[in-house]
């Protein structure tokens, strides 16, 4: 798994590729616990090299929507792949965390 951060005024992008599943879920955790831990509360998650998820990233991307709102920000998707959109649709996911096309589109809705 490749994790990738920038920031864009006070919004961070992280962009992540590779599978995220059970063998990578416990390091995608641990660095939004740092994102988040260090002041980050507006986070646009970019999937767009994300080629699949299962319920252990569905955890995390959770987890990490509860601490960016608990800080008064919000987790958004960007660029999500059909597939790894599939599985967040019938999951329920779409209706808890906002989807966007790409991350320009996230950025502009914060």
């Amino acid at each position: 798994m490749e994790i990738k951060d920038r920031k864009i005024n006070d919004i961070t992008v992280v962009g992540f590729a590779g599978s995220i599943d059970s063998l990578t879920a416990q390091q995608i955790s641990a660095h939004m616990d740092g994102l988040i831990a260090g002041g980050a509360s507006k986070i646009v998650a970019d999937f767009s090299q994300v080629d699949y998820t299962s319920s252990a990233g569905l955890r995390v991307v959770l987890l990490a929507a509860k601490a960016a709102r608990g800080n008064g920000g919000d987790l958004f998707l960007a660029g999500v792949q059909k597939q790894v959109e599939k599985v967040l649709s019938l999951t329920g996911f779409t209706s808890i965390i906002k989807l966007f096309p790409d991350v320009d589109s996230a950025i502009s809705n914060f």
